[in-house]
């Protein structure tokens, strides 16, 4: 984007966040209107007005990730997404990145487990060549062989790098040893054999199997007339041909039972990283809003219990914090940090008992006043930008959640007792049956560690792929 272009970004926020503080408290944040419609070839689109910044935002959901790549060709998803703006029927890759350079705007496009998402952002006055840009990436690739051999290599150097960097890919390992064979337990990236698997014809049959207009949500927010703004997506997109798309649920997986481990030999580390955890929530569970609220106590933010104990107090680690990767179904939850060799169990068993004394004692008044507060405070930066927004009501379309997501959320927040923390600990919380991942030194570590689980699992991390392991890897 260009320096013009950011900096009347900038003026515009700046102008909005001075009127939006003093007109709407923390206690009154709520969703700007938008509208819901369904074109003729069934895409379905949400138009959200919102004035005051020059911008639209675009960002289109389809409703297939990685969690539908073939076994054996994971990544195709991804690879899929990336060559989308890579070359179309009147373009090549050269060609498209500059008509986008031109009216100084952006766009991306990436899959995840559960869907692909392809963003968009220019100015108003350019809405016409946009969104006939926008267009031409999501209904027109041509996937050209030598951009194909170009971000497959790319692909796989990048895996190839990561694994020199153990935090880059410690969930990848722990996902896959949670799920196993599972869609949640592959690489949405791909791994070092499945990426030298993937032939353009898997990727046009991917593309014509999955992009559809039926199989999408088109979601555009910023600056612009909802009037106009339908009658140029007819043009632009109603033309998109309908055609049904093969369902693709994802299975939800029980939590793991009992307690197992895998060390991941890492010869030349000098910390450990390490992952311990179970499954954890789908994004519409009932209990989300008080999960976030006990998880921001117990590991979700720096003055969290973790990482007081971990990082404050003991000094074992620069960082330590608990995630809830919530998804179509449940996704992994899990505790994540890294530590000096030496002081591997040590930091393991710390917040072990970080996790056994929020089963023991609960949580107090005055944590869940303090967590609340902290969610409260930093929610409203989330939804300030049209990027933002458009990105949360499409996704929230997705996984069937209404607007009170975000209408009702400090009202839901408030509702969160110590009582009702008690029972959050008790059902989403794992203490008795646990996963975990170790990346490090395994000459240095393997004697001590064994101690956590009633199974363990050993492999070098110059195998290929993350989980399962090759044959006869598996002790």
């Amino acid at each position: 984007m260009t320096r013009g272009t950011n900096g009347l970004r900038l003026l515009a926020l700046f102008a909005f966040l001075g009127v939006l503080c003093p007109v709407l408290p923390a206690q009154s944040l709520r969703l700007p209107p938008h509208e819901k419609i369904v074109l003729k070839n069934g895409l379905t689109v949400l138009l959200m007005e919102k004035h005051g910044v020059p911008l639209v935002d675009i960002f289109a959901l389809v409703k297939t990730g990685a969690a539908a790549d073939p076994t054996g060709q994971e990544g195709l998803a991804s690879v899929t997404a990336g060559l989308l703006r890579k070359g179309t029927k009147t373009r090549t890759a050269q060609q498209f990145a500059a008509d986008f350079d031109f009216i100084g705007g952006t766009i991306s496009a990436d899959a995840g487990a559960d869907f692909t998402n392809i963003s968009a952002e220019f100015l108003t006055k350019d809405l016409a060549r946009g969104l006939e840009l926008f267009s031409d990436a999501l209904l027109h690739p041509t996937f050209p062989q030598t951009e194909t051999d170009k971000i497959l290599a790319q692909s796989l150097d990048g895996v190839r790098s990561a694994k020199d960097e153990p935090q880059a890919v410690l969930r990848l390992y722990y996902n896959g040893y949670l799920y196993g064979t599972h869609p949640y337990g592959r690489p949405s990236d791909g791994d070092e054999l499945s990426l030298k698997r993937i032939q353009r014809d898997a990727i046009l049959k991917f593309y014509e199997a999955n992009y559809a207009p039926g199989n999408t949500i088109l979601g555009v927010a910023g600056e612009f007339d909802a009037a106009e703004m339908r009658k140029k997506l007819e043009e632009t997109l109603g033309a998109w041909p309908a055609k049904a798309v093969a369902s693709n649920p994802v299975a939800s997986v029980p939590p793991a039972k009992g307690k197992r481990l895998l060390l991941i030999d890492k010869p030349d580390a000098t910390q450990t990283y390490f992952a311990i955890g179970n499954m954890g929530t789908a994004a519409n569970d009932p209990d989300r809003v008080a999960i976030r609220v006990v998880n921001t106590i117990f590991g979700g933010r720096f003055t969290s219990e973790l990482n007081e104990a971990l990082r404050v107090e003991s000094g074992y680690t620069y960082g330590a914090n608990s995630v809830f990767d919530s998804r179509k179904a449940p996704g992994p939850f899990g505790i994540f940090s890294f530590t000096k060799n030496e002081t591997t169990t040590p930091a393991i068993d710390l917040a072990l008992q970080v996790l056994d004394k929020l089963h023991k004692n609960g949580v107090t008044e005055e944590q869940l006043k303090s967590a609340k507060s902290y969610i409260k405070g930093q929610f409203p930066p989330t939804i300030e930008t049209s990027g933002q927004l458009v990105r949360r009501i499409v996704i929230n379309e997705y996984y069937g959640l209404r607007d009170d997501e975000v209408n009702e959320l400090e009202a839901r927040l408030d509702a969160v007792t110590p009582a009702v923390a008690r029972q959050i600990i008790e059902k989403h919380f794992p203490v008795d049956n646990l996963v975990f991942v170790l990346i490090g030194e395994a000459s240095a570590i393997r004697p001590a560690v064994k101690k956590y689980a009633d199974k363990m699992d050993e492999r070098p991390i110059s195998d290929p792929g993350f989980w399962p392991p090759p044959s006869g890897a598996q002790k």
